[in-house]
């Protein structure tokens, strides 16, 4: 039984004419992606300094594309665009949910941390 894989990106937006130039092009998104947060790495705009919920922007901008990332690599490169629609979802669902709560404890955690180290020594009964 011959499958036919979907050449295309964004929705259809982007089409390609084999697999090879699919690869190409997924490959670029990602490398674009991934420049865009070195440059926002290494310069930091100031614009991009205020807080949000209790963490940068830059830093919102970090975790979405990250899971932008991580979406397109699995979405393309493990082929999850074609399986059924129910193992997509609990597959990218729960890696989503993952990402952000994982993301959640360790921004938590590091900024208790910085309070120590800013504030002094701190001793807790438990």
């Amino acid at each position: 039984m011959a499958h036919t894989q979907n050449l295309a990106i964004f929705r259809g937006a982007l089409k390609f004419k084999s697999n090879k130039e699919k690869i190409w092009g997924v490959l670029i998104l990602l490398s674009i992606i991934t420049a865009i947060e070195v440059v926002l790495g290494i310069y930091k705009p100031e614009i991009l300094m205020g807080y949000i919920a209790g963490m940068k922007v830059l830093n919102w901008i970090f975790i979405i594309l990250t899971i932008v990332k991580a979406y397109y690599i699995a979405w393309d490169f493990m082929h999850l665009r074609d399986e059924a629609s129910g193992l997509r979802r609990a597959i990218v669902w729960t890696g989503i949910f993952l990402i952000c709560y994982l993301s959640f404890i360790l921004l938590t955690e590091g900024g208790y941390i910085e309070s120590v180290y800013s504030s002094g020594y701190m001793t807790h009964d438990f």
